[in-house]
């Protein structure tokens, strides 16, 4: 798919967050000389073409009670899709990762309850082809927001 300048412009302006105002997609409009439905339909379509991957709002997860752990599994290669699909269907888990290394499959997993973070974790150890899961509670919180400006 090729990005059109008006995909580029949207992409540029969405990363960064949405007007918090009733009509947020039409503010957007706005600003990139269209209309609302213009917009909403742009972005169904590059969530569709896989060129947004993930499109919602972030929480400060800490402030609403939940704590939180980062999670390292090491995981035998020819299992790796299996269990990172059944990471990512868990409610808990907000993301995970794969990573060139020992430990190549790494998640984050946030709950209000200490018990069900451990539940959850020692759940993930029995999964087949989980040889060693690794659990780091949060201590201190560091938010890098990135951005890509698409050119």
């Amino acid at each position: 798919m090729q990005l059109t300048t008006f995909d580029k412009q949207l992409l540029n302006l969405i990363q960064s967050g949405l007007p918090l105002t009733p009509a947020p997609f039409a503010d957007i409009a706005k600003q990139l000389g269209s209309d609302e439905r213009s917009v909403i339909e742009r972005i169904d379509k590059l969530q569709e073409r896989g060129l947004i991957c993930r499109f919602g709002a972030f929480f400060d997860a800490e402030s609403l009670g939940y704590k939180g752990r980062l999670v390292a599994a090491r995981v035998a290669p020819e299992q790796l899709s299996a269990v990172a699909l059944a990471i990512n269907a868990l409610p808990q888990v907000s993301h995970n990762d794969e990573r060139d290394n020992d430990y190549n499959l790494w998640f984050t997993v946030q709950s209000r309850q200490e018990e069900e973070i451990l539940r959850l974790i020692d759940m993930v150890a029995q999964m087949e082809g989980v040889e060693e899961v690794i659990s780091m509670p949060t201590s201190e919180r560091f938010k890098v927001n990135v951005e890509f400006q698409v050119k």
